[in-house]
């Protein structure tokens, strides 16, 4: 069974909240997904190159995405992910620049294949926000199987 991770960063739960309903959109294509906050990596002895694809997110903080994801982002760059499949997410009040950012690195810098465009939710619970993750999970899973 294909394996998928979705790491995130939070700083009011949003984020959090976003996280599984990807993965269980992921799940709903046969994939055993993992949740992590990013400041579960380095503790938990995980590899980025055990998994069939990656999503990662982070909410907004006055236009940026949060450190902790900032300092991921470089961890993942030694990682060698380049083709694997995946996606950016994040919660956002106002601007909601983090997300994009997120998808641009993974793009032209760890050179993953992304699906077409990065997931932005004010809230998970907001007007179909649970649909739209669960929905933006399943198209991750598709890409990524497509390109086994």
């Amino acid at each position: 069974m294909p394996r998928g991770l979705v790491v995130y960063a939070t700083r009011t739960n949003q984020t959090q909240k976003i996280a599984p309903l990807i993965a269980e959109g992921m799940r709903f294509e046969r994939y055993d997904m993992e949740v992590r906050n990013v400041t579960e990596i380095d503790k938990g002895g995980i590899s980025l190159i055990d998994y069939n694809a990656i999503v990662l997110g982070s909410a907004t903080y006055h236009g940026e995405m949060l450190q902790s994801m900032k300092t991921f982002l470089f961890i993942a760059e030694k990682a060698n992910l380049e083709g694997k499949a995946g996606g950016a997410f994040g919660a956002f009040g106002w601007s909601g620049e983090a997300p994009g950012r997120i998808f641009d690195t993974m793009t032209h810098i760890l050179k993953m294949n992304l699906v077409p465009e990065p997931l932005r939710l004010k809230a998970a619970d907001l007007g179909g926000g649970i649909k739209m993750a669960q929905d933006y999970g399943r198209e991750i899973a598709r890409k990524a199987l497509a390109s086994t």
